[in-house]
């Protein structure tokens, strides 16, 4: 704005900035090779900023907070296909050297394919959770808690890898550890899944976060409740839910194409 109004620029001028001279920042930022989706971000930046302003100052800010985003290409989730996401707990199974290892590695890949959970939270789950209950209740993004159930196949996963780690635990301590004893960190997760996507000749898209989105697009398909895979997500807003629905008409129009006779 300084440079936009030519000097220096002060609270006084931020109360007065326009509709113009908003869209002269965005411009100026997409002439700096700004992407839409970056440029995104930065105007909800900006007006979390001035809408803060307004209210302690007591200004009208409308010309900020009417500000429009670019538009831009969201991009869909990748999810893996459902034998391709059970050959990966298979294979991360498979491929470590210590029984507690794969057990432990087969449990943390099966609660993010079969409750859907972000490897945050499932790596934040406590040895005093174990054994996990029908129903688990998780502490998500920005405090927000939501009831997950919890697959006899995850329970027992669970159960095999508590029945073989070698180190004592509190309950207070985490579930998953490490080779050291420490708690388990995310970079490991991701080593076992790089490690079984090599194997299995799977994309670089499938990560421990694609089991997740695999969770979601599979239940989805089988006639599963868009706003209750909502609930089981943990999305604050059903719009990002809703993406789901795009995989799987793409994957629609994929088949289609691929059998119809005169596609």
């Amino acid at each position: 704005m300084a440079r936009h109004f030519g000097g220096e620029t002060g609270l006084a001028a931020l109360r007065g900035i326009r509709v113009g001279d908003m869209r002269a920042w965005m411009a100026h930022e997409r002439g700096r090779g700004i992407a839409s989706r970056s440029l995104a971000r930065e105007l909800s930046a900006v007006k979390s900023f001035v809408r803060w302003l307004s209210e302690r100052d007591g200004f009208d800010a409308t010309a900020v907070l009417a500000a429009r985003a670019p538009r831009f290409q969201r991009k869909l989730p990748r999810p893996l296909a459902e034998d391709a996401a059970r050959a990966m707990i298979d294979t991360v199974g498979d491929q470590a050297r210590e029984d507690w290892v794969a057990a432990r590695d087969v449990a943390v890949m099966t609660l993010l394919y079969g409750c859907g959970l972000r490897i945050s939270e499932a790596l934040g789950l406590k040895r005093a959770d174990a054994p996990l209950p029908e129903t688990l209740r998780i502490t998500g993004k920005g405090g927000k808690e939501r009831l997950v159930p919890v697959i006899p196949a995850a329970r027992e996963a669970v159960d095999r890898y508590t029945t073989l780690c070698p180190f004592a635990a509190e309950p207070h301590d985490a579930l998953f550890r490490g080779l050291r004893g420490g708690a388990l960190n995310a970079r490991a997760v991701a080593r076992a899944t790089e490690q079984a996507r090599a194997q299995l000749g799977l994309p670089a898209s499938a990560t421990p976060h694609a089991m997740r989105h695999s969770f979601a697009t599979h239940l989805l398909s089988a006639g599963g409740d868009l706003r209750a895979i909502q609930e089981l997500l943990g999305h604050a807003s059903l719009s990002t839910t809703q993406a789901y629905t795009a995989v799987d008409t793409a994957h629609l129009l994929e088949v289609y194409a691929k059998a119809h006779p005169r596609a």
